[in-house]
């Protein structure tokens, strides 16, 4: 049978982006790849990179207060959360063009619309069917949150990266990795941070 492509992924995802550029720069398959978002996926979008920003920056009040124990003297300073979030957001744009730039380095077609399986050699691509010998699904996940009363108000760690406002006051709910990290950024940018928590010690993983 004759396929449209040796292989295809769905997922634009450090996983996806790296088997599709492995696959046709290294291997000579003819890859596509379908992607509805950014590339990049979770590490580069809504996870480590952007985090870290967020860190290094709540870092920085700290920093100044110690500065004079040695030796300096630093005039009046201000932070803004909507500079920081749109510098944040700029290195991604940057980020998204370098894996861009990569996947059409090596010859990968970008499909840039959501690929839905079909069956085990059709993916649908916006109103285009398209079919390869092997389809990688390589989609990711998302947070989870229960069904309970009052849940319009809650948010999840993607969408802490898009807040138009520093929020005054924040209850972190979780003693994992991601939940310390947000409570640490929030508070030291500024935030009254409540961490919520039934365990009796925080990171205990």
């Amino acid at each position: 049978m004759d396929f449209d492509y040796d292989l295809f992924v769905i997922g634009g995802g450090s996983g996806g982006v790296r088997a599709a550029r492995i696959a046709s720069g290294e291997y000579g398959a003819k890859v596509a790849l379908a992607e509805e978002s950014r590339m990049g996926g979770t590490c580069v979008i809504r996870g480590c990179v952007p985090k870290k920003l967020l860190v290094y920056a709540s870092h920085v009040a700290e920093e100044l207060e110690d500065a004079a124990g040695y030796g300096w003297t630093i005039g009046p300073s201000e932070f803004s959360w909507r500079d920081l979030i749109a510098a944040k957001d700029r290195e991604i744009d940057r980020l998204n063009g370098v894996y861009l730039q990569l996947l059409r380095n090596a010859g990968v077609r970008l499909l840039e619309e959501r690929g839905v399986l079909v069956d085990r050699h059709t993916v649908r691509v916006g109103e285009e069917k398209v079919t390869a010998d092997r389809i990688l699904v390589a989609v990711g996940g998302r947070p989870w949150v229960p069904d309970i009363p009052g849940i319009e108000h809650v948010i999840t760690s993607d969408e802490a990266f898009h807040l138009p406002e520093l929020p005054g006051r924040v209850a972190v709910v979780g003693g994992g990795f991601i939940a310390c990290e947000f409570s640490g950024i929030f508070s030291g940018l500024g935030s009254e941070v409540t961490q919520i928590y039934r365990g009796d010690a925080v990171l205990r993983g």
